[in-house]
């Protein structure tokens, strides 16, 4: 019924790839009516004599045919730097910081997965290969191009080596800027030559920019969104004038050298998400974070930070907490304070093993989460890079990890579970053959790595209804696999 205006449509593209593509996201989206099939091919663009080489007939028609909020998510994305690396969460957090999607606190999240989908389905970002669960995209450089000219009254990228854009930073006032840098330290921009940009809503920097001792975020009091992925020395220079961004929404940190946040990080009341996952040397949370009410995402994965500040459990608009360091004595807060946190999507716990039984993990009260969706589940390994065991857990502590994993039963909404590093002899409870229907009944994921001393996995794992994935890495204990793993 539609191959006419199909192969018409296709004969418009001039047998380019990514033009075809691009018509084909947008006509899927036109369904299968005949007259907006029509319409795309009879577009008066397509007749259009006088387009700048930017212009591609092709995207720009799919552009146009976006809502006016995909729109702006879409020219946004197309400012990230290709050297870094920003999952679908980070995007998203972006876009909700940038006032970018409109609706209740409870459905933005869930309307930018849709704007993020819709994107893909249209072509205009593509995922990579590398990655599945959480795909990092790609946009073709035709398709940036488009973006990046639509948007140059208001956004500019900067790349190492153009020297024409870098010029533009002070002909030209933006509200939004890219920064990125693959050249040498010595190379780097300097942070001074940004500092004219004072409207900026967005500012991403990656890779080497050179900040000098008397450099701060002062000149930046509009900032919405701060992304410094940089390897400077002197980050922490800009991380003490932190405060004077009021409204600040999005703070992503990636250094070596940052140790920890100022204290009165406390008194930016619009931060809404934080991630300093992969400071190494990131060892202290500021007390005062505690205070910041509209949170809703933290992150400090690979960080060596070993504990939460008590009174955690006030943050309760928490969606996102990944890298909880597991402590139970100290100034530091232990897994009962995440009782209230019942907005919980997505939780990392590490450091499981310093948890006690007697402290009852039961009291985080992850059953009762009924919006969780990710969890993960991480002890320090026992094992080797082959597979030994380097110490021999005894009994007790076999049947501590074991007791402090029963209390940690999931919701039934759990998608995805992931378990690192377990070190008892049989799995949790809520693993077990009579529980699981009921526990995991609509997980879809499920990833086990280094089950030191299990023997046995649970029977009926591949009846769960749902479970699309099984990964399970290092296992040494369990010898055989047999037909009780297949049937109830």
């Amino acid at each position: 019924m539609l191959t006419d205006i199909g192969l018409q449509v296709v004969a418009k593209c001039d047998g380019l790839p990514l033009a075809v593509k691009v018509m084909g996201g947008l006509l899927r989206q036109k369904g299968k009516h005949r007259h907006d099939w029509e319409m795309v091919l009879n577009d008066s663009i397509w007749s259009a004599s006088e387009m700048p080489e930017e212009l591609n007939y092709a995207v720009y028609l799919s552009y146009e045919d976006l809502p006016p909020c995909i729109k702006q998510c879409f020219l946004q994305y197309s400012l990230l730097p290709k050297g870094g690396s920003f999952s679908r969460a980070d995007i998203i957090g972006m876009w909700i910081s940038e006032g970018f999607i409109h609706g209740s606190s409870d459905d933005l999240e869930e309307l930018g997965i849709k704007y993020y989908i819709e994107l893909i389905l249209r072509n205009l970002i593509e995922p990579g290969i590398q990655y599945i669960d959480d795909p990092v995209l790609n946009m073709h450089d035709v398709v940036s191009s488009f973006a990046q000219f639509s948007a140059r009254d208001e956004a500019v990228a900067v790349q190492s080596g153009e020297n024409g854009n870098i010029s533009k930073l002070t002909a030209q006032k933006f509200l939004h800027l890219s920064v990125e840098s693959k050249v040498s330290e010595s190379e780097g921009l300097d942070w001074s030559s940004l500092e004219a940009q004072k409207a900026l809503r967005t500012l991403i920097c990656v890779g080497h920019v050179n900040i000098k001792p008397g450099d701060s975020l002062v000149d930046f009091p509009c900032l919405r969104t701060l992304i410094l992925h940089i390897y400077s020395a002197n980050v922490a220079l800009l991380v003490e004038s932190l405060h004077e961004l009021k409204h600040l929404r999005y703070l992503s940190i990636r250094n070596y050298d940052i140790s920890c946040l100022p204290e009165n990080i406390g008194k930016m009341k619009f931060l809404q998400y934080i991630s300093v996952g992969g400071c190494q040397q990131f060892v202290e949370l500021a007390h005062s974070i505690v205070n910041l009410g509209k949170l809703w995402s933290l992150d400090f994965r690979g960080t060596r930070i070993n504990g939460i500040p008590r009174g955690f459990c006030a943050l309760k608009n928490l969606r996102r907490l990944r890298g909880f360091p597991v402590q139970v004595d100290g100034d530091w807060c232990s897994l009962e304070e995440l009782g209230p946190l019942c907005q919980l999507r997505d939780l990392y716990l590490s450091g499981l093993q310093n948890a006690s039984a007697t402290s009852s993990a039961s009291k985080a009260r992850l059953s009762e989460k009924a919006h969780l969706t990710n969890l993960y589940l991480q002890c320090s390994s026992v094992l080797w890079v082959d597979g030994l065991i380097k110490d021999e857990e005894g009994v007790s502590e076999q049947r501590q990890i074991k007791e402090v994993f029963d209390g940690l039963c999931p919701p039934p909404s759990l998608d995805y579970l992931s378990m690192s590093g377990y070190f008892g002899r049989q799995l949790p409870r809520w693993m077990t053959s009579t529980l699981l229907e009921s526990s995991l009944r609509c997980l879809r994921t499920l990833w086990m790595e280094d089950l030191t001393y299990c023997t046995q996995l649970p029977a009926g794992f591949c009846q769960l209804p749902y479970l699309e994935e099984l990964e399970i890495q290092r296992a040494p204990s369990i010898k055989r696999v047999g037909p009780e793993f297949l049937q109830p």
